[in-house]
């Protein structure tokens, strides 16, 4: 419960826009650790040293790009078609390789495609996040579609909550980073204008 309280907060913050969102996360990481750890389950460890790993990126890229905008905050944008081609690609290619590894070893995942699939979704919106991208969001919304379904149906009601009010805050966070984002893009120069 702690972990997910945690990466709840994570999320807040990432919506914020805090460099606490990073430590936060990684927080979350070792407390998930030690709680697939003391549960033997050796699959869920490995994911959350994933998470971890990628956490600690996401806090080294946020600290060299902070000051980014106006108010001192990382500055958030939309992809590029290239950056959003990598992305549904790893996502993609992500997907099929741990499902695979979930089919092939079922100890490492009680689910396995939708439980790669939230995997690597999960993995996708952390690297879109330290990049400062919009589509972090969607992503996160992508898993939300399958994770709250997903736990329900499991009987894993806190954690299907979980998923829910994690959904509210990517509904939130989506639409302020979208405002930002276009409020930080070039306006073009209108004709006639002094300049």
């Amino acid at each position: 419960m702690l972990g997910n309280v945690a990466g709840l907060a994570a999320l807040a913050l990432g919506w914020r826009r805090s460099l606490l969102t990073w430590p936060v996360q990684l927080l979350s990481g070792l407390i998930l650790v030690t709680a697939y750890a003391s549960a033997d389950l050796s699959g869920g460890v490995g994911k959350q040293i994933l998470v971890v790993t990628v956490a600690l990126w996401g806090w080294w890229q946020w600290g060299r790009g902070r000051g980014g905008s106006a108010d001192g905050h990382v500055a958030v944008r939309f992809a590029t078609w290239r950056e959003r081609g990598a992305l549904a690609v790893g996502a993609a290619a992500g997907t099929l390789a741990v499902g695979g590894l979930f089919t092939a070893y079922p100890d490492l995942s009680w689910n396995p495609w939708p439980d790669a699939y939230i995997f690597v979704g999960t993995l996708v919106a952390m690297v879109a996040q330290a990049r400062g991208l919009v589509e972090f969001w969607f992503a996160w919304l992508l898993v939300d579609l399958v994770g709250v379904p997903l736990a329900f149906d499991s009987g894993l009601a806190f954690s299907a909550l979980v998923y829910l009010v994690y959904l509210v805050l990517v509904l939130w966070g989506m639409r302020d980073w979208w405002l930002r984002s276009r409020s930080a893009a070039p306006q073009p120069a209108l004709e006639g204008a002094a300049a």
